[in-house]
């Protein structure tokens, strides 16, 4: 049974297993009064068009399935359930507790169906809603008693850890309900189908006359759907008002056919050679009246007889429908050839088959399919039903046109069980890769570097590869971290249970603990405040909250109002934080107090996830991993970094004893998470993100990189031993980037010869990065700085000496080249985010590098690198660390004497 309803100049769409006469209108809805007015106070503006048809079996106790757009709203079981649980037979109960049960897929949807329950409990009698989220400790589950809990809510994991020790909780159980039910199948079928069985056998063992009632709601027609209804429900009524999942329901083909643009018409010559044979009733759609009469004139000459509706057509809707049903009555098979906005005046519903001659954009191709919704399947079939016997059958023909399209069909052929052709497979890869192409601009993944994995991969709009300029534009500064084996952190900021924004803190003479106290003593004098008349984004400010004052960064700045006082965002640079203040709480920061880079750093603890599949991490965790972290000293092992974002293992809160120059170990976060029992163990993360890192292309001739990779690989890991600390404090003294970074890029190798006499190379000062290009005349150096100040660039016939300031700190650069420059012709050019130097090479050529000693500061420009035809291809490689196993649980001295380094 179908019905269809006109809702002002929307058509909508339902699919019935049996006739409902829809609630249309609250006042005649078949709810409880008190409900009704608390919904009417809520400003509640429906029903809607599928609750005006699911609402009226649930408040009959029927069991029902609900597929629809807005499947993911609680309210379309909500309101009839409550108005269930006040009729006379439940008051009538010794208790009602556990009468209602409603799974969810996670904490976070369990906890808003909760908080709706809680809303609108007071237009009912005596409801008193329960959540129940326990994660795995098995005390909580014990202790657990529902008392008074008409509704439950809980997830399916949660619920089965209580059915361990409460084994008669589903006796009493008259409402089940499942809360995107597509949701639970595809992450939690197993979990399900056992809550199942165990109710199944609790109500077969049921002596009373107890109602029972299975709801399942979500917005996908899920194959486990077809056991669910066969084996526990009982009659259940079907209400889908998505036309594409009716499709599935009512066993439509779906087929692709691969072609190039130019065979069209001759695939479909051979698609409509079946149909000849077979009578069936056939609709061709296209989206442009050319097509329509092409394809029309090479049917007829093809002696297909076939009719055309387009709306530049003569004949007018009610012509073509008459001849349509002639066509086929007279015992030959009915063919029309129509343009998309010609179906709705033809109301077409019983075609047997669509040919989508032209793709179909998503939003067209459910209008297409509902032609044909008279001949969808009514009865519930096994999901390995012959399709031949299937009455109606939709051919798409995917051309090179069409590819664009490709990433939802490839979706929903695989959600249909329908067969998919191996040429999809590969072009919806690629097209997937170009679509992740298209966010390289975007931020890394926050879960990908939180917990190693994205589960929403192709719908997160974060990107999930290395984009260079992004994720190391700002590395943290060496000094910061001065052995990798422990740092000392302070988290100011925290994101959530296992990512906080902090202060690496030095274990002597830390220069933020100076410049803070001097900023403070600084802006104590009311002369000092001085208020800026004009914000500028990206521009440092100073903020005084009380007697604190913060170094902040203005993110976003909108247009002024009236009274040229308005709210900016900024973030705080030495915390990691956002916030919103006033412009007029801004004040200048003056210039010596913006030398000392931004402080603050990202931390990710590694290791450790939430429990049963969660992508986040349950409130309750955070609140309490805040409340012990925020503001204090830990400790934590440096497992790797990228940019300004380090991952830890482990991380150690610890308290300080100088009088027995001792520290004290109080308390491992990654143990503190897993003991709230809704945290579990993440052994592939680090993996991950090792593995995400070594991703990135490093281009370099095969010989220079087997050459880099035996002389430095041994000495990295000797580096990086455990056994031997001494060696890491020595290197450091000659390598200017932290030993822990994983890739190295062609020119990445530390230089161990000794400098030359240059006047720049004797200024003590920062290597600026590099970035480098020839073609056979010129080579191209890009250094990496902003707004560079007294600058001096010298030239010789086989080196170059840089050095300038930019934001207050003095970069240098004493570069040996690889071959010989013209000194006279080379120029050094300043720019706003950068420096060019463009050496003129004395013999023309390319070079197979670029230096004669590696230097890890520069590496190879590939936006603007051009091969040539005659040169060796590049490889690519990396040369990693390797690190200690990580999660020693007992890793710190707990002596004082261990901190302290050594001056020599």
């Amino acid at each position: 049974f179908q019905s269809f309803q006109n809702v002002g100049k929307e058509r909508n769409f339902v699919f019935l297993s049996k006739k409902i006469e829809p609630s249309s209108a609250l006042e005649t809805s078949p709810l409880f009064d008190g409900l009704k007015k608390e919904l009417a106070w809520n400003k509640f503006s429906g029903p809607t068009f599928t609750e005006s048809y699911c609402w009226p079996p649930v408040a009959w106790g029927c069991d029902v399935v609900v597929i629809s757009h807005q499947g993911n709203d609680p309210l379309l079981y909500i309101p009839p359930i409550l108005t269930l649980l006040q009729e006379s037979d439940y008051q009538a109960l010794p208790s009602m507790s556990g009468v209602s049960l409603i799974l969810c897929p996670g904490w976070k949807k369990a906890q808003l169906v909760f908080d709706l329950l809680k809303t609108y409990r007071k237009g009912c009698r005596h409801l008193h809603p329960m959540l129940i989220i326990l994660g795995q400790n098995k005390e909580a589950a014990s202790q657990i008693e529902i008392r008074g809990g008409e509704v439950v809510v809980t997830t399916p994991y949660n619920l089965l850890r209580l059915l361990k020790h409460n084994t008669g909780l589903l006796c009493r159980l008259c409402h089940l309900v499942l809360d995107e039910v597509e949701v639970l199948f595809c992450n939690t079928s197993e979990q399900v189908f056992t809550i199942l069985d165990c109710y199944k056998k609790a109500t077969a063992q049921e002596q009373g006359t107890l109602p029972h009632q299975i709801i399942a709601v979500g917005t996908q027609w899920n194959k486990h759907i077809t056991p669910l209804i066969k084996e526990f429900m009982n009659d259940p009524h079907i209400v889908i008002t998505v036309i594409e999942e009716a499709a599935i329901f009512g066993n439509v083909q779906q087929v692709v056919q691969l072609c190039m643009n130019s065979n069209r018409t001759a695939e479909l010559l051979k698609i409509l050679d079946f149909t000849q044979r077979n009578l069936q009733k056939v609709l061709i759609f296209t989206d442009s009246v050319t097509e329509v009469e092409m394809i029309h004139k090479v049917l007829k000459s093809n002696s297909v007889v076939s009719l055309k509706k387009h709306k530049e057509s003569k004949c007018n809707a009610e012509c073509v429908l008459e001849r349509w049903r002639k066509m086929h009555g007279s015992g030959t098979p009915a063919v029309l050839v129509l343009t998309d906005d010609c179906l709705q005046s033809l109301g077409i519903t019983d075609a047997t088959w669509v040919i989508h001659f032209s793709f179909p954009s998503p939003g067209v191709f459910g209008q297409r399919l509902q032609s044909m919704s008279d001949n969808f399947c009514t009865g519930i079939k096994d999901s390995a039903v012959d399709q031949e016997h299937t009455k109606a059958k939709s051919v798409i023909l995917l051309t090179e046109n069409g590819s664009c399209h490709a990433p939802w069909v490839f979706c929903y052929l695989k959600h249909a069980e329908a067969e998919i052709p191996e040429e999809l497979y590969d072009l919806t890869a690629r097209l997937q890769e170009s679509e992740e192409d298209e966010k390289f601009s975007r931020p890394l993944c926050a879960s990908l570097k939180t917990f190693g994995f994205c589960r929403t991969r192709t719908e997160c709009p974060d990107r999930h590869q290395i984009n260079l300029s992004i994720d190391a534009a700002q590395n943290i500064a060496e000094e910061m971290i001065e052995t990798p084996e422990r740092v000392t952190i302070l988290p100011l900021f925290i994101v959530h249970a296992t990512n906080y924004f902090g202060r690496i803190v030095k274990k002597q003479k830390d220069q933020y603990t100076a410049l803070a106290k001097e900023m403070n003593d600084y802006f104590k004098v009311p002369g000092h405040r001085i208020s800026v008349n004009t914000v500028e984004k990206s521009v440092f400010y100073a903020l005084r909250e009380g007697a604190i004052c913060h170094r902040v960064q203005v993110v976003e700045s909108p247009a002024k109002d009236e009274e040229n006082v308005y709210k900016v965002t900024i973030k705080y640079i030495d915390e990691g934080r956002t916030s919103q203040v006033k412009s007029d709480q801004l004040l200048h920061l003056p210039a010596k107090f913006q030398n000392l880079l931004p402080q603050a750093v990202e931390i990710v603890v590694c290791r450790v996830k939430p429990v049963d599949n969660e992508v986040e991490w349950n409130p309750k965790v955070t609140d309490y991993i805040n409340h012990k972290i925020k503001g204090k000293l830990h400790h934590a092992k440096v497992l790797h970094t990228l940019g300004k974002t380090v991952w830890v293992d482990p991380m150690v809160g610890v308290t300080n004893l100088p009088s027995m120059k001792m520290w004290i170990n109080e308390y491992n976060i990654r143990s503190e998470i897993l003991s709230t029992g809704l945290g579990t163990d993440n052994p592939e993360h680090l993996g991950e993100i090792q593995k995400l890192c070594r991703q990135i292309p490093v281009l370099a001739h095969a010989e220079s990189l087997e050459h880099f990779t035996e002389d430095i690989t041994a000495g990295l890991e000797e580096a990086s031993s455990p056994q031997d600390t001494l060696i890491q404090e020595n290197s450091a003294e000659k390598c200017n980037s932290p030993m822990f970074l994983d890739v190295f890029f062609l020119d990445d190798v530390v230089q161990t010869k000794e400098a030359g006499d240059s006047p720049v190379h004797q200024q003590k000062g920062c290597h600026p990065p590099i970035k480098w290009f020839q073609d056979h005349v010129t080579v191209t150096l890009k250094v990496q700085i902003l707004r560079a100040a007294d600058s001096k660039c010298e030239f010789s016939r086989e080196k170059v000496a840089f050095s300038a300031y930019s934001e207050g700190k003095l970069f240098v650069a004493d570069l040996e080249l690889y071959q010989s420059v013209t000194a006279e012709k080379s120029t050094c050019v300043i720019k706003d985010t950068e420096v060019v130097i463009l050496l003129v090479k004395e013999k023309k050529g390319m070079w197979c590098k670029l230096l004669k000693n590696k230097n890890v500061h520069v590496s190879l420009d590939f936006e603007h690198w051009e091969e040539s035809e005659d040169e060796r291809p590049f490889t690519v490689g990396s040369a990693k660390l390797s690190c200690p196993p990580a999660g020693s649980e007992e890793w710190f001295e707990s002596s004082e004497d261990s901190d302290t380094e050594s001056d020599e």
